[in-house]
């Protein structure tokens, strides 16, 4: 057996070769906020018409990481899998939506 096959064979007691499958809550999530920007964009921007960069940063970050999550990955890294966890994607809209209604309730 060469090393191509044994690469390819999937070791059960490996624990990178266990099916993680979709997770619906960030791809929901990951999904609403790709739409809401297809649709209305200027919910990130300022009165003045200037973009909110923080707001859509934390957006941006929060559909990214749904999507990342939502299909069913899960980096190896422990950064990444941090930074891309339904944790993160939960945290990020939340504050992303803080930053959107303190704009909003300022103006």
């Amino acid at each position: 057996m060469d090393s191509f096959e044994r690469n390819a064979r999937l070791d059960p007691t490996d624990s990178a070769s266990e099916a993680v499958g979709l997770a619906l809550l960030p791809l929901t999530l990951a999904i609403a906020i790709m739409l809401v920007f297809t649709i209305y964009p200027l919910i990130l921007s300022k009165a003045d018409g200037k973009a909110d960069h923080l707001a859509a940063t934390l957006l941006l970050w929060a559909m990214s990481a749904g999507f990342v999550r939502g299909v069913g990955f899960v980096p190896k890294h422990r950064a990444l899998k941090l930074l891309f966890s339904t944790s993160a994607c939960l945290l990020t809209f939340v504050l992303a939506g803080a930053v959107v209604t303190r704009r909003w309730l300022l103006q």
